[in-house]
């Protein structure tokens, strides 16, 4: 691997890097003050729409899409650049149009949507003018195994008949957001990874309530149109609106997961390097016991480990997106699944020890530490848990070396 930008990668990254510092960093006061002032609504706060329009007058929008619909860019062009939004998380994703769920919500759309699909919902998710959901996880079975899923979609003619409830559906609380990409049980006969399938439901169909918005560690992370339960009672659509085939929504919501898990952790390695920079400058400039703290035998420890950690967990991203680059996503499966495990943890050990080295301020609202700790935190189980990745990597390396998987 080259560890070099090449010209397009260095040119963003310098740009992005003073959007960065001249729009976002100085508006994450007022994007906070914003959502304190108007408790119990959904929509993003203003502050973001100035941030979007300044981020595509610029040309940084749509950066995470390769191919024909966005920027065109590698995974590993795009490594370095989803890292520094993690330094905002909040705001600069957002105002980038490469926030989740829409980011891979139009992946998925441009891989396997129809034209039509395409023309109808993937034009006006690239144009930010509409936002998206995808409804997987269930509150009454173990959604971690995917094969789970009860929510059923059954064929009735020229139509779709949704019935389920869904939870923790990021995006669907925006007053936006127009579609649900509604995962469920087409034949509970087929083959378990045969059995889902993937559909497109208008916010509007008769049937479809939002029932609650969902917190997350008592945030109800706005910026991404919050996470809704939603109930589907006898939910009608064309049959159009089928993803790909029946039967198979298990394979789609693989494929979907891949690049959204890589996204995570890019902007996770972000995260842990503003936290490590936060801790630098507090223990450097306060005094306890006769001396600064940065003179403190634990408190070097913890910067020093940290460097490390972030240091070998950027190292495995990296690995991972090139690999996604030159031989494919799935040849990359043990490499996706070890940042995975990885960098969610190393984030929030990082977080943690800035959380200590802050005192009181680390769990306040005076900093973005407890923002950031609830955010690493919660990515040990979006997109598939810890356990459930180490699991299947176990199985994986035991075949590889003529184990038996099957006791893993």
């Amino acid at each position: 691997m080259d560890f070099g930008y090449d010209q397009t990668t260095a040119r963003l990254l310098a740009e992005l890097r003073d959007f960065m510092t001249g729009w976002v960093h100085p508006a994450e006061e007022e994007f906070e003050r914003q959502v304190r002032e108007a408790p119990g609504r959904w929509e993003p706060p203003p502050v973001l729409d100035r941030l979007r329009a300044e981020a595509r007058r610029r040309g940084l929008w749509n950066l995470f899409l390769p191919g024909e619909y966005g920027a065109g860019l590698t995974n590993l062009q795009y490594a370095p650049l989803a890292e520094l939004t993690g330094w905002s998380p909040s705001l600069a994703p957002a105002a980038l149009n490469c926030a989740a769920p829409d980011t891979g919500n139009m992946e998925l759309l441009a891989r396997f949507g129809t034209p039509q699909q395409r023309e109808r919902w993937l034009v006006p998710l690239l144009d930010g003018r509409i936002r998206s959901a995808f409804a997987m996880t269930e509150p009454a079975v173990a959604s971690s195994d995917a094969t789970n899923i009860a929510t059923r979609i059954e064929r009735d003619g020229e139509t779709y008949v949704v019935n389920g409830r869904k939870w923790f559906v990021t995006g669907a609380m925006d007053p936006r957001c127009e579609l649900f990409i509604v995962m469920g049980r087409t034949d509970p006969a087929a083959p378990v990874r045969r059995q889902q399938s993937q559909l497109l439901v208008e916010r509007d169909t008769p049937g479809v309530t939002v029932r609650r918005g969902m917190s997350v560690y008592g945030y109800e992370d706005r910026e991404h149109g919050g996470h809704a339960e939603i109930d589907f009672v006898d939910v009608r659509v064309p049959a159009a609106n089928l993803i790909d085939v029946e039967g198979s929504g298990f394979a789609i919501s693989q494929a979907r997961l891949g690049p959204g898990r890589i996204h995570h952790c890019m902007r996770l390695l972000g995260m842990a390097e503003r936290a490590l920079e936060l801790m630098c400058r507090r223990v450097a400039g306060r005094r306890a016991f006769g001396g600064p703290l940065a003179d403190q035998g634990v408190i070097r420890d913890w910067i020093a480990e940290a460097r490390v950690r972030i240091e070998q967990a950027r190292l495995l991203v990296l690995k991972a997106a090139w690999l996604m680059d030159t031989v494919g996503n799935r040849q990359a499966h043990t490499e996706i699944q070890g940042i995975k495990i990885v960098v969610p943890a190393v984030a929030e050990w990082v977080v943690d020890r800035a959380v200590q080295a802050h005192g009181a301020a680390g769990v306040s609202q005076d900093t973005v530490l407890a923002r950031f700790w609830a955010r690493a935190r919660t990515l040990r189980l979006a997109d598939g848990p810890d356990e459930v990745h180490r699991q299947s990597l176990a199985r994986r390396e035991l075949r590889r070396h003529g184990g038996d998987a099957r006791r893993v």
